[in-house]
């Protein structure tokens, strides 16, 4: 709902309207930084939450350093989080940040201490919580080791399954919660992609949707398809449902802007497999059966 890379922005009203009805139908956690839109998304959910505080669920990412709509890098100093969180606040309107996040860790400073200082806020009343985001799983155990951290977010989809190897297992050792956001994996398995890219589009920066990557994953996505068509929904919902079943601690992040697109996100939370179903798909996508990667892959 607001820009973060310099493009345009999506329409205020219907923004601000598209929040309000989900909470209206239940969906609580607002997924947001303090770098989308250089406060306008924080700003955005204000006006969106203002008199109904208590239905919304608040996740905050900080850290992050953009500049005319570039990245330039990473501020994990203390006297920088005790800085950034009162402008969140601020932003917010609120008094309390129910969960507050470094979008990343660089290595520039210590998990201990980022950590550390998170949970002085949370002793001032001004973070509810602590979670983490785009993390090791060595470094998630450091982190927890540090203060009990509640959630974890990160990419997941049926596209991008290598943190099923550590960091998936490591947090429900230690009973994180995942927050799983790309559920459709920057849009390649939402059915409605045909190689090549337009020229224009942001995907060709990414290896997964260039040249034969490309043509080999959208034959991929052709299965996700079939089976969309046999269930009668769509290959998005699958992909969010998916991510759904990988486990009671797992929740799909699921992005939208406009209110037409929440009954199709909200119906998807209700779709199931069969065990027949779901072998299918982990064997069509199975752990690096999609070739190339994005930006979230490091």
């Amino acid at each position: 709902m607001s820009s973060i890379w310099g493009g345009s922005t999506p329409d205020e009203t219907e923004s601000i309207a598209t929040i309000q009805q989900s909470l209206d139908n239940g969906i609580n956690f607002l997924n947001t930084g303090d770098f989308y839109g250089a406060g306008h998304n924080e700003m955005l959910i204000g006006k969106a939450i203002k008199g109904r505080r208590d239905d919304a669920f608040i996740s905050v990412k900080f850290g992050a350093i953009f500049h005319n709509g570039q990245w330039i890098g990473m501020d994990l100093r203390p006297v920088a989080i005790k800085n950034f969180v009162n402008y969140s606040l601020t932003r917010l309107g609120i008094e309390t940040i129910d969960l507050y996040q470094p979008s990343r860790m660089d290595g520039s400073i210590p998990v201990e201490d980022i950590i550390g200082t998170i949970a002085g806020l949370v002793e001032e009343g001004k973070v509810r919580h602590i979670g983490v985001s785009e993390i090791t799983a060595e470094q998630l155990q450091t982190a927890n080791s540090v203060y009990p951290i509640s959630a974890l977010e990160i990419g997941y989809s049926l596209a991008d399954r290598q943190i099923e190897a550590d960091l998936l297992p490591t947090a429900k050792e230690l009973g994180i919660s995942v927050v799983a956001f790309t559920n459709t994996a920057e849009g390649l398995l939402m059915g409605n992609l045909q190689a090549p890219l337009p020229s224009e589009d942001y995907r060709n920066h990414f290896s997964r949707f260039q040249g034969d990557n490309l043509v080999h994953n959208l034959k991929k996505v052709e299965v996700l398809k079939q089976m969309a068509n046999s269930k009668g929904c769509t290959p998005t919902q699958l992909s969010i449902a998916w991510v759904k079943e990988q486990g009671d601690n797992i929740m799909p992040l699921v992005s939208m802007s406009r209110r037409s697109r929440l009954p199709e996100n909200i119906a998807a939370m209700e779709i199931t497999f069969t065990p027949e179903e779901m072998n299918i798909l982990n064997t069509t996508f199975a752990p690096g059966a999609i070739k190339g990667g994005t930006y979230l892959q490091r």
